[in-house]
This record gives C-alpha cells, sequence and structure tokens, in this order.
C-alpha cells in the first residue's frame, strides 16, 4: 500500500491538540484523542510527536501567538505619540473579548509550564517575544512590568469570569509606564 502524501498532517494534529484542549482541558489530551479530532490514525501522532509534552509545545507555540498577533496588528505600538497606556488597555479587551475561549486556552497552555518543564523554554520564549514588542515604546524593564501587569490583569478577569475594564486597566497602565518631562 503506498503511503497517502499529507503535508498538512502535522499542522492538522497541532490544530486538533488545541481544539481538544479547548473542549476538554489538558487532562483529556492524549495522542488517541488528538489522532480520533484530526482523524489520522493514531501513528501519525506519535510520529510526529514522540511524546505528549511534544505535542503541548506544539500547541503553546502556535495558540501564543494570539496575543502578540494582536499587539503588532494593532499599530499601538507605532505610534510613537500616541497614548500608550489607552492603547494597550484597548487592545487587551479586544483579545479577551474577540476570543475568549481562545484566550483561555493560550493561559491554560502557557501556565501548564509550571507543572511540565517542556513548556517552560516556550513560555519563556513568548514572554520575551511579548516584551520585545513593547520595548519598540519604553525600555526593556518597563516592556516587561507592563507585560506582568497585563498578564495579571488577564488571569483576574479570566479566573473571575469577570468583564474586562479598560478604564482600568488603562489607568493601571499608565502608572507603570514612565512619565517623560515635555522637552526631553
Amino acid at each position: 500500500m503506498a503511503r497517502r502524501y499529507d503535508p498538512d498532517r502535522r499542522r492538522r494534529i497541532i490544530d486538533a491538540a488545541i481544539r481538544v484542549a479547548a473542549r476538554d482541558g489538558l487532562a483529556g489530551l492524549s495522542h488517541r484523542t488528538v489522532a480520533a479530532e484530526a482523524d489520522v490514525p493514531l501513528g501519525s501522532t506519535t510520529y510526529h510527536f514522540a511524546t505528549l509534552d511534544d505535542l503541548l509545545v506544539a500547541a503553546l507555540r502556535q495558540a501564543s501567538e494570539g496575543f502578540a498577533g494582536v499587539l503588532a496588528a494593532s499599530g499601538v505600538l507605532a505610534d510613537a505619540d500616541g497614548d500608550l497606556a489607552a492603547g494597550l488597555a484597548r487592545v487587551l479587551g479586544q483579545w479577551l473579548v474577540g476570543d475568549r475561549p481562545g484566550t483561555e486556552l493560550e493561559y491554560e497552555l502557557y501556565l501548564a509550564a509550571l507543572r511540565r518543564p517542556a513548556l517552560r523554554p516556550v513560555a519563556a520564549e513568548w514572554a520575551e517575544q511579548t516584551a520585545a514588542l513593547l520595548a519598540a515604546r519604553t525600555d526593556p524593564v518597563t516592556a516587561r512590568a507592563l507585560l506582568a501587569l497585563m498578564d495579571g490583569i488577564c488571569l483576574q478577569v479570566l479566573l473571575t469570569g469577570g468583564a474586562y475594564d479598560e478604564e482600568y486597566a488603562r489607568e493601571a497602565l499608565s502608572r507603570v509606564i514612565p512619565r517623560v518631562p515635555p522637552g526631553t
């Protein structure tokens, strides 16, 4: 029997892993559940991802493109004269409201790094890349502080089920951003 050429299979398996994790949580994720979701033989999942951690790393890498993509596409970081705090608060709200299940999944995968050391480098990569984006408008230390604050705001909203308060986020973010005296 000839082997079927399927160049997108790896990507379909990752997409299926993300759907399974979103639907059933990380506890419901296995090579078997992902193979069923992707409609591929079980051997395909283990061929592309030898361990479940390998599959989770790929899923986290793909899912973590969410906020960074929204931030990069927003134009907030390119507007050197714009109100950074207001722009970040607006983008954060768009991201949280736009795809709440996707946001929840991104954080679930991100926080899984607490118990799965294989995920830590990807989580650190995500934090570094996002801080580097923010550093385009501020210094590196402030960029990391802004990221930490935005993570905290997101987690509070996601964990409490509360509504996102853009004005609160704007005010909190503005307190982290250094005030630059006029003429400097």
